[in-house]
């Protein structure tokens, strides 16, 4: 095989698969514009042999073809992780796209394809080689200091996650983050964008379950003066602002259903329309999301769409407990404490008991809890850090509701009333522990802290202080 390497003067090479001439020859203009060298087969025969002559960049190749099924090239590639894979097809349906996204097809576009996301699809693949040996260098350089990106351990575990960061980082490939509340989600999506080709563009969180339901599609797409009440200008929603980078999707469960479809639809073609508009854009943005619950439970509770999940899953990952990380729990400790002692000009330092004590904890609220439990013992610390982990640190030790525990409700009180009384009697109940309750009540705790704002009662109050004190860490997942 004679390609060689990817430096700057290397052109790059696309391999266009299609029994369509005029499909073929449409592409193969727009890949010439972009820079590229061209192949062009109309069978799986004939890509097979333009293969053996030439490893591509970028393979654009059909669904169906006369002697077989496009995603077949796939299986055949000798270096998969070099190859961004786009299947380019007329016969569009969920099952098609779910087998060309898990054999290895990083994006999947229906006939007639947009112009505009053709381009940026070829864009983005000239660089995705280069970026990959750098990515791979850095990856090596950071491995021996314990941390990859934004995040931070050495296990094993860990090492796997930074791995598959390594791989995906440099494709256009959508990212589902997996994991408990926690554990760092975020952090391991500013870790993608910036080990992106997208690192200069914008990088926009957006927190589901913490938008209000009729704000959420004016925040993601965007809306024209006089939408509705309120709108009182033209507003520029994450896809536009974000066009050329990344959005962060934290939460997906928690997304409307009737938005799930508007965003799958943009994920699709590349285009949206902000609310009260009629005028289509486009917008070239990488969509990194992530959950705290099982994705496949959440399709079958009904919390997620099957076809968005599948949209989403191309690249799963999930990030372990840190429970599960070892080493790491004593690694982020000493690194927060570290931190502490340089903002605070001290010399602190944790006894021998308090680190097998650390070890011994379950960490249920992952990074953020040890990070919150470093901050506290730090403050309560003289010299040594001998705070322990007992009953009142943890919230394991939070009491189980049973059958004596009830709520007395008059028949017609309104449901908004019902919810309130519910979530401040659980919340009291448990001593404030706020995570406690939420997993009782079967909610996020993000959810939880949006229900206390929006109660903003004398009930809501009287928890204030609770609110702020052992939950310190309210807002996205702030982890290393």
């Amino acid at each position: 095989m004679n390609h060689s390497g990817t430096g700057e003067a290397q052109m790059a090479h696309a391999l266009i698969v299609d029994d369509d001439p005029d499909v073929v020859e449409w592409l193969q203009e727009v890949a010439r514009m972009e820079g590229f060298t061209i192949a062009r087969a109309h069978s799986l025969r004939e890509a097979r042999i333009e293969l053996g002559r030439q490893r591509p960049d970028v393979l654009l190749t059909d669904l169906r073809l006369p002697d077989g099924e496009g995603i077949e090239l796939l299986r055949e590639l000798d270096k998969p992780d070099a190859t961004e894979v786009i299947v380019v097809t007329g016969h569009a349906t969920v099952d098609s796209a779910v087998a060309a996204l898990r054999a290895g097809a990083s994006d999947y576009l229906v006939k007639p394809a947009d112009l505009e996301r053709v381009q940026a699809v070829l864009r983005h693949a000239k660089k995705t080689s280069a970026l990959q040996h750098e990515i791979g260098e850095l990856r090596d350089e950071l491995r021996k200091l314990g941390r990859f990106g934004r995040i931070l351990g050495s296990s094993q575990r860990m090492q796997v996650v930074y791995d598959q960061l390594s791989r995906v980082a440099p494709t256009s490939a959508t990212v589902l983050l997996i994991g408990e509340s926690g554990t760092g989600k975020e952090l391991a999506a500013q870790t993608l964008h910036e080990l992106s080709r997208r690192r200069a563009a914008p990088f926009l969180p957006l927190n589901c379950g913490a938008v209000a339901p009729q704000l959420i599609e004016s925040e993601l797409f965007g809306h024209e003066r006089g939408s509705f009440t309120g709108a009182d200008r033209q507003h520029k929603g994450f896809f536009e602002r974000a066009n050329g980078g990344s959005i962060f999707l934290d939460e997906i469960t928690e997304m409307p259903m009737e938005l799930q479809v508007k965003l799958l639809r943009v994920l699709e073609t590349g285009s949206f329309t902000r609310v009260g508009g009629v005028q289509q854009m486009a917008s070239d943005v990488r969509v990194i999301a992530a959950t705290n619950r099982d994705p496949e439970k959440a399709v079958a509770d009904g919390k997620l769409r099957e076809d968005l999940y599948h949209r989403l899953n191309v690249f799963p990952i999930k990030l372990p407990p840190l429970r599960e990380r070892g080493s790491d729990i004593e690694q982020l400790a000493q690194y927060f404490l570290d931190e502490l002692n340089r903002i605070e000009a001290t010399n602190k330092s944790f006894s021998r008991d308090t680190l097998v004590r650390l070890y011994q904890h379950s960490w249920p609220g992952n990074v953020r809890e040890i990070k919150n439990y470093v901050q506290r013992a730090f403050i309560m610390a003289d010299d040594q850090i001998e705070c322990d982990l007992g009953a009142s640190d943890t919230p394991d030790s939070a009491p189980k509701p049973d059958d004596t525990t009830t709520v007395t409700i008059r028949v017609g009180t309104p449901l908004e009333e019902v919810e309130r009384r519910v979530t401040m009697a659980t919340l009291a109940y448990c001593g404030h522990v706020k995570r406690k309750a939420a997993e009782i009540l079967g909610v996020s705790l993000k959810t939880l802290y949006n229900r206390l704002e929006a109660y903003n009662g004398k009930e809501a109050s009287g928890v204030g202080a609770a609110a702020h004190g052992g939950d310190a860490a309210r807002g996205s997942d702030a982890a290393h």
